[in-house]
């Protein structure tokens, strides 16, 4: 029982960090590479939907005010895993943190978790991606039929029921290559991917500053009302409440940055390096979703996003307000789908860096641990979760994958925020490249901020997540428990390295 709650050694996590050779992660990440990986696991398509909905159901012109309250929220877990990333620069992100602080139960739990955030998030992903590149093969008079983009649990008014998501499983196993070819090719995939998307938004702004209505955005903050969505969900709408709760919903659209802290035994410099990722890619991206929002909502009414489809909302207003620009109707959907691409990218990257450090520690299978000897990535973890990634996005329907994203990765949050504040008590001597401002406040901002969003998500995101977390126990008890290597001496730590000033 001692073991369950049994804290990892420092020592021992920075003598791993340093390893060299074939059975070690490659370092060839730069601050740039970081950055556009956060960016990249930032800018979905959430961006385009939540947006919409935001505005449509709670806020109207005030869901500016709303993505920068998110951004904040995002920006106190942001800082506490900028802090642990310049100490511990370790692949596994909260789930080695965790390890750190809190101890193996804990770490167990959070690193199962996180399969909740990368790969099934990776699999929510795929799916709409299929979606999106139908509509581009539509263009030029192309369609892979129904049957071979839907699972077998979906069915169009005409009955006509799917039989796997072809397209899904198809980019799933491109990236996956790729990842496994190297990471520095998939950050210089990532990084044209980031360019191309960031420019169409940009290029949105741009047009569309010229088009707003300042009719639309007075007042800013609308009059305290309900509004009733069409599936019969009531929300408040306007005022505090709205912002709060528009909040809430656009915080989504943030998820991602964290996944740079996977990469952190990859990163050439990781002390001063990993901070400037995470927390320049959390800047960049509430400064471009402050723009966008403020343009979008400026341009089309409240009542027009709330006629159009969530996802046609962007295009709908470029539509009927922006007239002589149709072409930038297709290429807000261009830059959807490489959205898509960088996401399911950089989480599929996340997810088999958590394992990578799972299986060191002996919780999982070594297989998840074994480098490939020439690419030095973590190649059969990455076709492994091909396999689990691509079955979902075959055969699951988006609807029950999506809804188990957000509560995974709010968990992590909390616990990184914790974990900071529990290592400033302990260790206190430790070299930090990177040091949270009035640490506790902030720590204790983000757990309640996160805290407040988990309650807003209800209580059956709850059952699914206790459901998981049973399965997790299973796993733990009936192999990691037994397998676990807390006990093995540290491997012997490279000259030069320090674990204090």
């Amino acid at each position: 029982m001692a073991n369950l709650f049994a804290t990892k050694p420092v020592d021992k996590l920075m003598a791993e960090a340093a390893e060299v050779g074939e059975h070690s992660l490659k370092r060839s990440l730069g601050p740039v590479n970081l950055t556009a990986l956060g960016i990249g696991g930032i800018i979905g398509a959430g961006l385009f939907v939540r947006t919409a909905a935001a505005i449509a159901d709670r806020a109207g012109p005030s869901v500016v005010l709303a993505f920068i309250v998110a951004g904040i929220g995002c920006a106190f877990a942001g800082l506490c895993y900028a802090e642990f990333a310049s100490m511990i620069p370790v692949a596994g992100s909260a789930y080695t943190y965790s390890y750190a602080t809190m101890g193996e139960l804990v770490a167990w739990i959070i690193g199962w978790d996180l399969i909740l955030e990368y790969a099934v998030a990776a699999s929510t992903v795929a799916i709409a991606w299929s979606e999106y590149a139908n509509r581009v093969l539509d263009w030029f008079g192309l369609k892979i039929p129904y049957q071979w983009t839907h699972s077998p649990f979906e069915h169009d008014p005409t009955g006509l029921h799917g039989m796997m998501n072809v397209p899904a499983v198809v980019i799933l196993l491109l990236l996956t290559l790729l990842l496994i070819r190297g990471t520095k090719e998939s950050a210089f995939v990532n990084g044209l991917i980031v360019v191309l998307k960031v420019s169409i938004v940009l290029l949105f702004i741009g047009i569309g500053w010229a088009f707003i209505n300042p009719v639309n955005h007075t007042p800013l903050i609308p009059e305290v009302t309900t509004y009733t969505t069409p599936q019969g969900i009531t929300h408040p709408y306007g005022g505090i409440m709205g912002i709060l709760g528009a909040a809430g919903v656009v915080f989504f659209a943030y998820i991602g940055f964290d996944a740079v802290s996977t990469a952190a035994q990859e990163a050439r410099n990781p002390k001063r390096d990993m901070p400037i990722g995470i927390l320049g890619s959390l800047v960049f991206c509430t400064i471009l979703y402050v723009l966008f929002s403020w343009v979008l909502s400026g341009v089309a009414t409240v009542q027009d996003f709330r006629e159009a489809g969530r996802e046609a909302s962007v295009a709908f207003a470029i539509s009927k307000y922006m007239h002589g620009y149709e072409w930038l109707s297709k290429l807000v959907t261009v830059a959807i789908l490489a959205g898509f691409s960088s996401v399911i990218l950089v989480m599929l990257l996340g997810q088999s860096r958590v394992f990578f450090s799972m299986s060191k520690d002996g919780l999982v299978p070594k297989v998840f641990s074994d480098v490939h000897p020439r690419f030095r990535t973590p190649y059969k973890s990455n076709m492994l979760f091909f396999v689990f990634t691509g079955l979902l996005a075959a055969f699951v329907p988006a609807d029950v994958t999506g809804e188990m994203t957000s509560i995974g990765t709010l968990f992590a949050f909390m616990l990184v925020c914790a974990g900071v504040w529990i290592m400033r008590v302990k260790r206190p001597d430790l070299e930090r490249g990177f040091r949270v401002p009035a640490a506790p406040v902030v720590s204790i901002l983000g757990i309640g901020v996160c805290g407040a969003m988990i309650y807003g998500l209800g209580w059956t995101n709850w059952m699914r997540l206790i459901v998981w977390l049973l399965i997790g126990f299973i796993f733990y008890f009936s192999y990691g428990k037994n397998h676990s290597r807390i006990n093995a001496p540290p491997p012997e730590m490279p000259e030069g390295i320090s674990l204090s000033k």
